[in-house]
């Protein structure tokens, strides 16, 4: 399943957010990866996602596989919406 997510926090994918959707996705017994302009990194890593530096207004992606895969998008798109 995937997802498309418009950041509106004015500081972007930002530390605390970025741990909120690493701490939601690692409850989840699923593979979730977020996408960003052709890169593509772990959702359960925290380094992975401040790597990216995602700023606000852009649009991401995530892509979640695996038998809780519509709960967590749900989850994630309640913290980033």
């Amino acid at each position: 399943m995937e997802r498309e997510l418009l950041i509106k926090s004015t500081a972007g994918l930002h530390a605390s957010l970025a741990s909120k959707v690493v701490q939601l996705s690692t409850k989840y017994d699923c593979e979730v990866k977020l996408i960003y302009k052709d890169r593509i990194v772990d959702a359960k890593s925290i380094l992975g996602l401040m790597s990216l530096a995602i700023p606000h207004g852009e649009n991401i992606t995530f892509k979640a596989t695996g038998k809780d895969a519509e709960k967590v998008l749900n989850d994630v798109t309640k913290i980033l919406g």
